[in-house]
């Protein structure tokens, strides 16, 4: 029986790889986004425990060098959220752009995937007929091989 070789199988093999890679990639870009995540969440605790501090300040004795450091700490937490949601949009920006690399790339895989089927659908169909011809040629050849009787 013949044996069946996708002539294409090194290309496939190469998609299959570059398919690995990608959803390593992919990975990486969600850990990143999941990590900046988890920052942003930081920094929002942190603002509200110095909001919860400055309404403290205030109905204590006022005290105006705490509460202007307070408040200091409060801006600057307000601007490392700003620049954390900017990081944020930047790692999700990465994500997006690998889900759809990755997208890409199984689409390419399975279209080579495919080919193959169909090849060796064609291969499958070609032994059979091949297999048809044989049987053909040897009932042909056992029924002129034997002596008329008349």
């Amino acid at each position: 029986m013949a044996k069946f070789t996708y002539h294409m199988q090194n290309i496939l093999d190469i998609k299959c790889k570059l398919e690995t890679q990608a959803k390593s990639a992919f990975a990486q870009a969600n850990m990143r986004l999941r990590r900046e995540e988890d920052r942003l969440q930081t920094l929002k605790s942190r603002k509200m425990i110095y909001e919860i501090k400055a309404k403290t300040l205030m109905k204590d004795r006022l005290n105006v060098p705490e509460i202007k450091r307070n408040r200091q700490a409060i801006d600057t937490m307000e601007r490392a959220i700003l620049m954390q949601v900017k990081v944020l949009a930047s790692a999700q920006k990465e994500v997006d752009e690998a889900r759809n690399r990755l997208k890409e790339i199984m689409i390419d895989r399975k279209t080579h995937e495919k080919l193959k089927e169909k090849e060796f659908e064609e291969f499958l169909f070609e032994l059979g007929q091949e297999e048809n011809k044989q049987v053909d040629e040897l009932v042909s050849y056992q029924f002129h091989a034997k002596p008329n009787e008349s």
